[in-house]
C-alpha cells in the first residue's frame, strides 16, 4: 500500500511539475518555428535589398551570411530564456564556456578574420578567376569562413577564409589586361628571322591580340635539339584562352606551310670501338 501511495505522490509531482513547464514548452516551441519563419522572411528582403542595390558581390555574400547566423543565434537565446533559464545565468555559462569554445574554434574564429580582411582588402572580388592554396579557379562566394571557386573542370573548391588571407593569391583579373608567353622550338637548319617573321605576323591578323604593346619575338634557349624563340603578346582578360589557343594552332599550319621544323627530341649515341 505504501508504495502505491508514494507512486501515486510521484504521478502527482510529475503531473504537477509537467503543468507548470508546458505553458513555457508551447511558448518556447512557437517562438522556435516563428522565429524560424521570420529569419527566413528577413533573409528574403535583405537578398531582395542587395539585388536592387549595386553593393560589391562579397560584400553581400558575406553580410548575408553573417545576418543569418546572427538571427539565429538571437532565436537561440529567446527560446532558452522561455524555457526558464534566467538571462544572467545564460550568460555567465556563456562567458565561462566562452574560453574553451574560443580554444576549439581557433580555425573558424581565423577563418572569420580573414573573411573580413578580404572583405576590406578585396585581393579579389566575385567573379574573378584566382590562383589560391594549389588550386585555380572563379570566384562564385565568399561567406563568413570559407570562400568557393568554381573550377576549370567545374567543380567547386572549398577555401577556409584564414588561409585565403594569410598565403599567396594570384588574381588574374584584377588588371584589364594579361600578357601571354609561349615558347616555340624550330630545327637549328630552320630560317629564324623566318619564323619570328611568321610568328609577328600571327600576332598581327589576330583581331583579340593588342597592337599596343606590340607583341614580340626572340630567341629564348639553344637547347639540345632546337631553337627556342619565345613569343610575348598581350590581350584583354576575357580574350586570352582564345587568343592563346589559336596562337599555337596556327603556328603549327604556318611553320608546316612554311617548311619550317618543330624538332623531336634527339639523342646521339656513339659506339665505342675496341
Amino acid at each position: 500500500m505504501d508504495k502505491i501511495l508514494k507512486l501515486q505522490e510521484h504521478a502527482d509531482k510529475a503531473l504537477d511539475w509537467m503543468w507548470a513547464v508546458l505553458p513555457n514548452l508551447v511558448i518556447a516551441l512557437f517562438l522556435l518555428f516563428a522565429g524560424t519563419y521570420v529569419i527566413r522572411f528577413i533573409n528574403k528582403m535583405v537578398h531582395k535589398f542587395f539585388l536592387k542595390k549595386d553593393y560589391d558581390l562579397a560584400l553581400e555574400s558575406f553580410l548575408q551570411s553573417f545576418i543569418n547566423i546572427a538571427l539565429k543565434m538571437i532565436l537561440f537565446v529567446l527560446v532558452i530564456t522561455q524555457l526558464g533559464v534566467q538571462t544572467t545565468s545564460l550568460v555567465a555559462v556563456l562567458a565561462s564556456a566562452g574560453l574553451a569554445i574560443g580554444l576549439a574554434l581557433q580555425g573558424s574564429l581565423a577563418n572569420f578574420a580573414g573573411g573580413v580582411l578580404i572583405l576590406i582588402f578585396k585581393p579579389f572580388k566575385i567573379g574573378d578567376w584566382i590562383s589560391a592554396q594549389g588550386v585555380d579557379g572563379t570566384v562564385k562566394e565568399i561567406s563568413i569562413f570559407t570562400t568557393k571557386l568554381s573550377t576549370f573542370g567545374n567543380q567547386v573548391a572549398v577555401i577556409p577564409n584564414g588561409q585565403l588571407s594569410n598565403n599567396t593569391i594570384i588574381n588574374y583579373n584584377a588588371l584589364d589586361n594579361r600578357r601571354d608567353k609561349i615558347d616555340v622550338g624550330i630545327g637549328y637548319d630552320s630560317n629564324i628571322k623566318q619564323a619570328k617573321d611568321i610568328l609577328l605576323a600571327i600576332c598581327n591578323d589576330s583581331a583579340t591580340i593588342l597592337k599596343e604593346p606590340i607583341p614580340e619575338v626572340y630567341v629564348g634557349e639553344l637547347a639540345d635539339s632546337s631553337v627556342n624563340l619565345t613569343l610575348r603578346f598581350w590581350v584583354n582578360n576575357p580574350d586570352f584562352w582564345a587568343a592563346h589557343f589559336h596562337v599555337l594552332e596556327e603556328t603549327k599550319y604556318r611553320f608546316d606551310a612554311a617548311g619550317i621544323e618543330i624538332p623531336f627530341p634527339q639523342r646521339v649515341v656513339t659506339q665505342m670501338k675496341n
